[in-house]
């Protein structure tokens, strides 16, 4: 028997359901920057299969709303429009087609 890799468990995690960065760091144990350098792969790979469909909900500005970041697989620090460090996490989830 063979044990997943993390992104293997990651890929499979977000096939269940929406999640955070930080959610998904507290389930796999794992420090969040790994965990979006895994996010990147795991979005990557999926555009190769036609089964599976990688979706980001952008992170957004708690005070202006604010949502069209450039990388939305990033956690901004700041938004560009009220300068607000309160920035809501984007929620990744990959659907079955």
């Amino acid at each position: 028997m063979t044990d997943s890799t993390r992104r293997e468990r990651l890929a499979d995690r977000l096939g269940e359901g929406p999640a955070t960065a930080s959610d998904l760091a507290d389930e796999l144990d794992t420090p969040v920057s790994t965990i979006y350098t895994d996010i990147q792969h795991v979005a990557r790979s999926t555009r190769y299969t036609e089964q599976r469909e990688f979706l980001v909900a952008p992170p957004e500005c708690v005070n202006c709303g604010f949502s069209g970041y450039d990388d939305p697989i990033n956690h901004p620090s700041r938004c560009p429009e009220c300068r607000s460090e309160n920035i809501e996490e984007a929620v990744f989830k990959i659907d079955a087609e």
